[in-house]
């Protein structure tokens, strides 16, 4: 789910983002269906925001924090509140102010504060005081209200969070960990956990909004937020201004996550010839990095490589977390979000074959993820969708998948803890339609390994004519104030800040 701040995370914007307390009585409470947003309006008082200043170093002057108070469960408004962190950066040219544009973070897992602390400047500079600038952290993320599964350290290393088949394309490990993940997250998630859901982000936003005194928002929202952005657009219509989503998946709302997971296979695919031509260039030769001597090449070496790896891990220099076939595969799946990672993945893989030298892991390899970070991206993505139970149908897949898509071995169309979620789905996902005001832009990388293009066209196809698409020949994960594509950056920021949009689709050369 980055667009979004590096956090290890299970699902969307990082290789699926796994990506933080209440008392005890408000934790043992349960979350039911939420009131229907008519009913909220009527019933939640707009909260008065208490803001601070929370600049730091290197970050926009003058950002600004507060926490919105927000309904544990919105059926019962005037009950226990959690805290959502939210964070803004006011127009610095208020004769130009036009309204509040909004980042919407990705994920599930990521924080909209530290996205805003990065790209604010970037943004501000493009918006030129039309906007004031905010963001937020989703409820169990970072400076919100979160909650703990409980797990042990060893299932909450990325690899093992992330269920990677095993050297034969055994998903027995897998299925154990899932077990044991799902089972510590009912045993100590409580209601808080249960509570983190897109359904709930998005009321949480529209808190947000009337917290603002906005009457409507323009948003940017990427990865996993395009999901929540359009699922906002399609319960409040009349509250969205200049929508922007960046790098969607597909929007079925019979699947969702599972969804996302199972495209990132081909999304995989379709991007690696970016590195191959990359790790095969001369230019390489200077740096120590070249792979092959032909794209062709590198393919197979990896493949190669990955599957000694199965056979033998490597001693590296994190002492007890040696190099593995899974750790390198997954070493490729982050690479491909950006081509800025092409040069530390090669020298992973030149180190891996020299016998000689110690592999030096990434640092998402090293230490564990923390328990709340774990949790929220498991939990949302359990939460908002029930998931097949079926040990053997996840085992035919993963050995199909791992035919079809050797790059990723069969991870997309593996189980998940969602398999044996104790808690069922509160109320169904919002399926995204065409009704509404046609004030929707869409941007994507032609070539995106984590949402691919096909999956953002059906998200295009069901928006129909409230959206238009801006297509970019480029690959990776990202688009808006990432990749450098001048044709993508002008059209997003001529439509945030003039209303101008493109009649019809529209595509961006590199």
């Amino acid at each position: 789910m980055t667009t979004c701040p590096r956090r290890r995370s299970l699902h969307f914007l990082r290789p699926l983002p796994l990506i933080l307390t209440l008392s005890a009585t408000v934790a043992a409470m349960t979350v039911t269906a939420a009131v229907p947003p008519k009913a909220q309006a009527e019933t939640v008082a707009a909260p008065e925001l208490t803001w601070r200043s929370c600049a730091q170093p290197g970050g926009p002057a003058g950002q600004e924090c507060a926490e919105l108070p927000v309904p544990l469960d919105y059926r019962d408004p005037k009950g226990p509140q959690l805290a959502v962190a939210v964070s803004r950066i006011r127009s610095d040219r208020p004769a130009a102010r036009r309204g509040t544009l909004l980042m919407i973070p990705g994920g599930p897992g990521s924080s909209g504060v530290q996205w805003l602390r990065q790209k604010g400047d970037a943004l501000r500079k493009e918006m030129a005081g039309r906007y004031d600038i905010v963001s937020f952290d989703p409820r169990g993320v970072g400076a919100s209200t979160t909650a703990s599964c409980g797990l042990d350290a060893d299932d909450r290393h990325l690899v093992h969070l992330r269920s990677w088949p095993g050297p034969d394309g055994g998903i027995e490990e897998n299925v154990a960990r899932s077990r044991r993940i799902a089972a510590a997250c009912a045993r100590h998630g409580g209601a808080v956990l249960r509570s983190f859901s897109t359904a709930n982000e998005v009321r949480d936003i529209d808190r947000f909004r009337q917290a603002l005194g906005e009457e409507k928002l323009s948003a940017w929202g990427a990865s996993y937020g395009t999901y929540v952005g359009a699922v906002y657009a399609q319960k409040y219509p009349h509250r969205t201004d200049r929508w922007v989503l960046d790098s969607s998946g597909d929007p079925d709302p019979t699947r969702v996550a599972r969804g996302w997971l199972a495209n990132m296979a081909a999304g995989a695919d379709d991007r690696f010839p970016d590195f191959a031509a990359w790790a095969a260039d001369p230019a390489r030769d200077d740096e120590g990095l070249r792979l092959a001597r032909r794209p062709e090449d590198v393919r197979p070496l990896l493949l190669a490589l990955a599957a000694e790896l199965d056979r033998a891990p490597k001693q590296t220099t994190t002492a007890g977390v040696p190099l593995t076939g899974n750790h390198l595969r997954q070493a490729l799946q982050n690479a491909l979000y950006d081509d800025g990672s092409f040069a530390p993945l090669a020298r992973l893989v030149q180190a891996a074959r020299n016998p000689a030298e110690k592999p030096v892991l990434p640092a998402a390899f090293a230490q564990p993820l923390r328990d709340q970070d774990a949790a929220v991206t498991v939990a949302v993505i359990c939460n908002d969708v029930r998931w097949p139970a079926s040990v053997p149908a996840y085992r035919r897949a993963v050995a199909a998948d791992r035919v079809r898509h050797p790059l990723t071995a069969g991870l997309p169309a593996n189980i998940t803890p969602c398999a044996f979620w104790k808690d069922a789905p509160t109320e169904r996902p919002t399926r995204i339609t065409a009704k509404g005001p046609s004030d929707i832009l869409m941007i994507q990388n032609r070539r995106d390994p984590s949402t691919p293009y096909f999956g953002a066209l059906k998200m295009r196809r069901a928006l129909g004519d409230r959206a238009r698409l801006v297509t970019v020949d480029h690959g990776g994960h990202g688009v808006y104030l990432r990749n450098g594509n001048a044709c993508g950056d002008r059209t997003v920021t001529a439509f945030l800040s003039t209303g101008q949009r493109p009649e019809r689709d529209v595509n961006c050369g590199r």
